[in-house]
């Protein structure tokens, strides 16, 4: 498996704080951002369009500066980064795949938000999915360390985002609810699967194929046509799958995987 000083290189997020404790994933300012940057856009590029030209329209300076931190804590912005430079790519290939995508990156870089992962996943469509069910999972995991109003704010942002994601729907009262999964999707949870030193089958039972909510055919059906539309290479012959990543990776980011 990948070290977890690789897996920081590659833009993973480890530790105990998160983005989740203060906002929701902001899918709605990304989206603005993302309209307004080129693709290869630098990360100084991105600071300037929120902080300097005010893209997201933000009232002072001060929230400017509080955003850019946020949606550079959460997503990198900075092409260097790999799961951020693939992240990026794909999603400029697909509309549909945004929201999950989002998602998944969110849940490579969020501690916080990672709490709430297998909660949720556990949930069958239409059931009920309660705010106070979060904020015990996160006293579970963070005993005394947030005040009830801190725990309230964080369980609200952390299901916020699972409804942008389209898991959940509802204003109060959440319900478990099946997202839209595109084959960009798989192949962004492959591809971080791969980061993770995982490759064949293993890939296709990972905890980002869990996020997909697909059964094992529908996951390879969406792999194949991932495939087919040129976005990896998936070969699966006599039940032995194998899944290249081509121009994914620098040579270097690639030695990264073997430390």
């Amino acid at each position: 498996m990948t070290s977890n000083e690789s897996l920081n290189k590659l833009g993973y997020r480890l530790g105990r704080g998160g983005t989740h404790a203060a906002r929701t994933m902001m899918l709605e300012e990304l989206t603005l951002l993302f309209g307004r940057t080129a693709p290869d856009a630098a990360r100084d590029d991105y600071r300037e369009q929120i902080v300097s030209l005010n893209a997201l329209g933000k009232p002072t300076q001060k929230s400017r500066e509080l955003t850019f931190g946020h949606l550079a804590e959460l997503y990198a912005l900075d092409p260097a980064i790999p799961v951020f430079r693939v992240f990026r790519n794909l999603w400029e290939r697909d509309e549909l795949a945004r929201p999950l995508l989002t998602l998944t990156l969110a849940l490579a870089r969020d501690p916080v938000l990672r709490l709430s992962e297998s909660f949720v996943l556990s949930k069958a469509e239409g059931e009920q999915v309660r705010r106070e069910d979060v904020e015990a999972l996160i006293v579970a995991a963070e005993p005394d360390r947030f005040s009830p109003a801190t725990l309230k704010s964080i369980a609200q942002n952390i299901n916020g985002s699972w409804t942008q994601a389209g898991f959940l729907a509802g204003r109060v009262r959440k319900t478990r609810t099946m997202p839209t999964v595109t084959p960009t999707n798989i192949t962004f949870a492959l591809f971080l699967g791969h980061l993770e030193g995982l490759s064949g089958q293993r890939l296709f039972t990972s905890r980002w194929m869990s996020l997909m909510c697909g059964s094992p055919g529908e996951l390879e059906a969406l792999a194949n046509s991932a495939s087919h539309r040129g976005q990896i290479v998936f070969l699966n012959a006599g039940g032995v799958k194998e899944v290249r990543f081509p121009g994914f990776l620098t040579a270097d980011e690639e030695q990264w995987l073997d430390e």
